[in-house]
């Protein structure tokens, strides 16, 4: 699963970003797609990975799309 999340979240030609950011953002997306599936709110998510709540929900959105029809 986590492959499948990784690939769902891939920045086409790495969105300006070096490689060791590229990997830390990554990250943060496959624990917003873990907190989803637990049921975390995007605020939730947003204050619990420092990220902003627009982020949280555009991560989301795509968790939809990709494992909506899944659940």
């Amino acid at each position: 699963m986590i492959v499948a999340v990784c690939r769902l979240y891939e920045v086409s030609a790495g969105g300006g970003l070096t490689p060791e950011r590229q990997t830390f953002r990554e990250q943060l997306r496959i624990e917003a797609a873990e907190r989803f599936g637990a049921g975390a709110s995007n605020a939730e998510g947003a204050k619990d990975l420092r990220a902003s709540v627009r982020s949280v929900q555009r991560w989301r959105r795509a968790w939809q799309r990709a494992w909506g029809g899944l659940l």
